[in-house]
């Protein structure tokens, strides 16, 4: 099982979301020479959110841009690490991945297995995604379930900001495409700074909240909306919460969620993108499969309805599962606990 996540190195230093993806650029770019950075407007402009800004001053030539050009920009990616490079590149919104899925689907995860293992793509795509912002249904979807369902993909989803440090190190590291998504809405958020070198471990979920009554397991920016709730249903019902932020969506860390659920006995999973064939789903499916004799309730998932992203603001956070609602289904999951 994971450990409950360990103290920060210095409590005193903290960093926004943003700085810590910066952070963890730089100091990659810094500790080896293959690593550069690619994607629309990535050197002057430093991408659609600034992350990369004023990195292109400092590792002249090691920063390129690119046309609006998603294919390009992704071929571009596996051709550079194919020849031993590592690459980073922007995809500007996760909803883009559908013009160069190809790349990603066909090329950049299989070329290892074709070639037996003669080939590595050590490649890491950063992008984003989040619901909140009123951005429309074309550049809010979270689709990490898609990519997902792709063997030869790691797929990473950091929640705080230690680990949007250390997944993103770790991803460079990795000889094998990876796909880290980033929530928009947590780069203004804070949290203690990670040491420099931090690595988050790649298949390993993380207990942000220990409890015995009912594991709730989370992606990304869920991650706090169940941690609100957790500290509600305590405050009110005496309820005990255990909550898992996956962190790693490919490979899926069951073993953690299955070794929290034969203690509490009770899973709610809880994402911001559609619930429908889902990561949820997956869960839910090992859960009854693996788990099914120590469940004392159904498995119950928690996601957006089946439908694009409003743009409406109202109609966007009635769509967005909200703490209220991880704490109502938390309450009917133990009400006869």
């Amino acid at each position: 099982a994971a450990p409950p996540r360990p103290p920060p190195h210095d409590p005193d230093a903290a960093l926004r979301g943003s700085q810590a993806v910066r952070a963890a650029l730089d100091h990659a770019l810094a500790d080896d020479e293959r690593v550069f950075l690619t994607g629309i407007d990535v050197p002057a402009g430093g991408g659609v959110f600034g992350i990369t800004k004023g990195l292109h001053a400092k590792y002249p030539g090691r920063l390129l841009d690119t046309p609006i050009a998603e294919t390009a920009i992704m071929g571009l990616g596996v051709g550079a690490a194919m020849a031993g490079l590592r690459p980073v590149v922007e995809l500007m919104y996760l909803d883009f991945v559908g013009v160069c899925l190809d790349q990603l689907m066909n090329q950049a995860a299989k070329l290892g297995f074709m070639t037996g293992g003669a080939t590595e793509v050590g490649m890491v795509v950063r992008t984003q995604f989040g619901v909140g912002r009123s951005s429309g249904s074309q550049h809010s979807q979270s689709l990490e379930a898609l990519l997902a369902h792709i063997p030869g993909l790691v797929v990473l989803m950091p929640a705080t900001v230690e680990d949007m440090y250390g997944l993103l190190r770790s991803a460079i590291d990795l000889p094998a495409p990876v796909v880290v998504i980033e929530n928009r809405l947590l780069y203004a958020g804070s949290g203690p700074a990670p040491a420099p070198g931090h690595r988050t471990p790649i298949g390993r979920a993380a207990v942000a909240r220990p409890g015995d009554d009912i594991t709730v397991v989370t992606l990304s920016r869920a991650l706090h909306t169940a941690l609100e709730a957790a500290a509600i249903v305590e405050a009110e019902d005496g309820i005990s919460c255990e909550v898992i932020d996956l962190r790693t969506i490919a490979p899926l860390d069951t073993e953690t969620v299955l070794g929290s659920l034969r203690r509490t006995n009770r899973l709610l999973i809880v994402s911001e993108g559609a619930g429908d064939f889902g990561v949820g789903a997956e869960l839910a499916a090992r859960a009854v499969d693996e788990g099914f004799w120590t469940l004392d309730a159904p498995v119950r998932r928690l996601g957006g309805a089946p439908t694009p992203v409003p743009y409406s603001p109202p109609l966007e956070q009635a769509w967005l599962p909200g703490a209220g609602d991880v704490v109502a289904e938390i309450r009917n999951l133990c009400r006869d606990r």
